[in-house]
């Protein structure tokens, strides 16, 4: 697994117009190329009646990527979409672009300049986002030590801090990059003396 990439933070939609010919870009974040046929077709079912409904996906799953013209003419709409991804080093995510012809002919150079317009424009709207691969520590003490160790994990900028849990001692779930949590584990035993118990948790994606 990585220990990072880049994606949108959610779904958003942005609308361009280029000689009355009105580009509507559909973008939503995806981790599976189901979750990312299920956005594409919902796209199509809403826009029903527009004269192309263009897509392209990557994925870090398998390494997918995937583009259609719909029709448009080869190489002018999908790979435009799908070129604006790669230069952004974006993944896990799908854009549909959804277009309503105004009657005036764009050409070749005109379509694949609309396409990627508007693609970014999604993209911007549904904010770019660095995505970290974290490692879940739980961090177990006796309630003496809860300010010690709040102030240990203070010092670390990169943490991420879940909901305390409070019983006969006090459980801090906390995620770190997976680059640090040797360090971190290695520090909080010894800035302690041991009296935090750590227990490794699963390893997952967090926005940083």
């Amino acid at each position: 697994m990585k220990e990072f990439y880049n994606t949108v933070a959610r779904f958003a939609a942005a609308e361009i117009t280029e000689k009355r010919s009105r580009f509507i870009a559909s973008v939503q974040p995806v981790t599976t190329e189901e979750e990312a046929l299920a956005f594409l077709n919902a796209q199509r079912q809403k826009y029903w009646d527009a004269s192309h409904n263009v897509y392209a996906y990557i994925l870090e799953q398998n390494q997918i990527m995937r583009y259609s013209d719909d029709g448009e003419p080869g190489g002018t709409a999908g790979l435009p979409v799908l070129d604006m991804l790669k230069k952004e080093a974006l993944t896990n995510l799908i854009v549909v672009v959804t277009r309503y012809f105004g009657g005036i002919l764009l050409g070749t150079g005109g379509l694949v300049h609309a396409y990627s317009k508007s693609a970014k424009a999604g993209v911007e709207a549904a904010e770019k986002i660095q995505m970290i691969l974290c490692q879940k520590l739980s961090l177990h003490c006796a309630y003496p030590m809860l300010g010690k160790l709040q102030n240990e994990l203070s010092k670390w900028e990169n943490i991420i801090r879940d909901e305390a849990v409070y019983t006969d001692q006090v459980e801090l779930p906390v995620f770190l990059p997976i680059g640090e949590s040797a360090a971190f584990q290695s520090s909080i035993i010894d800035k302690t003396n041991a009296a935090v118990k750590i227990t490794e948790g699963p390893v997952s994606y967090h926005k940083k």
